[in-house]
């Protein structure tokens, strides 16, 4: 269970690392459905870390929305409802965790059996796949590791366009720092949430084949500007870790799925904690109080976390953005 200290350090600076909390059984059961989904004839093999560093060869990448291997990018989508993959995630100790944040009894569970993320292809033409159209978890996301000469990459964060409370990152087995697990910028959540024109999802542009210029989320100018801002003046926290590691993050938290530097491929299970009455809520603006669809436990919260806590958190004192 989430302590005071730790729900007041979600409300300042929008995430928390959480130890062991994925079943180890479950995590290896992930990995075996990983790899068995990969094509006959792939040349990564499974025990033989060399083959892991990416990038994929061009004759073994795939578009398929359900099964993505681009680039550095892997990502496992079409067992997103299957019922070890929903055990994995939808577990007591985390969903207990989920409605100290959100609400008791307020979890709208997912279906296993369900239509799985990319079941109905992209959002629009050429873009990404819509996470909210989706009865599970989103999938088993991989980053295949840099080759030893690549040149760094800057780091550039966002946030998610689709309507979801919480978001949830778990790693099913061990990411080294650098090795592309998760990275947020911590109190960007309170600073982002007011430049948007409603409360969880975003406005988009309908794609016309007459008028391909615009198509997609669009971004408010406040956001735009705030956005370069916390590029600018806050440091990413990466949230490294263990098998059955994971992460907590607030909707509107900037962050970025890392470069991957470490020589191990980061391989983790990403899920969305949605409330039951979020179809009634996520078209309205946002409203002063950030925290109105929020539990009882985080409306008490205060502002005040010790500095083991932020420590323990990758987050020294001097970089701990302001309280609200």
């Amino acid at each position: 269970m989430l302590t005071p200290p730790q729900i007041a350090f979600f409300k300042v600076n929008g995430y928390l690392l959480l130890r062991q909390v994925l079943d180890p059984a479950l995590c290896a059961r992930a990995r075996d459905r990983l790899w068995e989904a990969l094509p006959e004839g792939s040349t990564m093999q499974r025990d033989d870390p060399a083959t892991h560093t990416g990038p994929f060869p061009e004759d073994q990448q795939s578009d398929d929305p359900l099964h993505i291997r681009k680039g550095y990018l892997w990502q496992l989508r079409e067992c997103g409802t299957e019922s070890s993959l929903i055990d994995l995630v939808y577990n007591r100790p985390l969903c207990a965790m989920a409605e100290q944040l959100l609400g008791e009894g307020m979890l709208a569970p997912p279906k296993v059996g369900g239509l799985p993320m990319g079941s109905e292809g992209p959002a629009w033409p050429g873009g990404p796949t819509d996470p909210a159209i989706n009865e599970g978890i989103r999938g088993i996301y991989c980053t295949r590791p840099y080759r030893a000469n690549e040149q760094r990459k800057p780091d550039y964060g966002h946030t998610d366009g689709h309507p979801f409370n919480l978001g949830m990152v778990g790693l099913i087995h061990d990411v080294p720092p650098d090795g592309g697990a998760f990275k947020v910028w911590p109190g960007s959540h309170r600073r982002l949430y007011p430049t948007f024109q409603m409360r969880y999802d975003q406005p988009r542009i309908p794609y016309y084949r007459h008028l391909p210029a615009f198509k997609g989320i669009i971004h408010s100018p406040a956001y735009q500007s705030e956005l370069t801002r916390i590029m600018q003046d806050t440091s990413p926290v990466d949230c490294w870790g263990s098998e059955g590691d994971v992460v907590l993050w607030h909707h509107r938290l900037v962050h970025m799925a890392g470069h991957n530097y470490s020589g191990v491929m980061r391989q983790a299970v990403l899920y969305d904690f949605s409330r039951t009455d979020l179809d009634q809520r996520r078209a309205i603006p946002p409203g002063e109080d950030m925290w109105q669809d929020w539990g009882p436990q985080v409306h008490a919260a205060g502002s005040d976390y010790p500095e083991a806590l932020a420590m323990e958190m990758r987050l020294s004192p001097m970089e701990s953005p302001l309280p609200a």
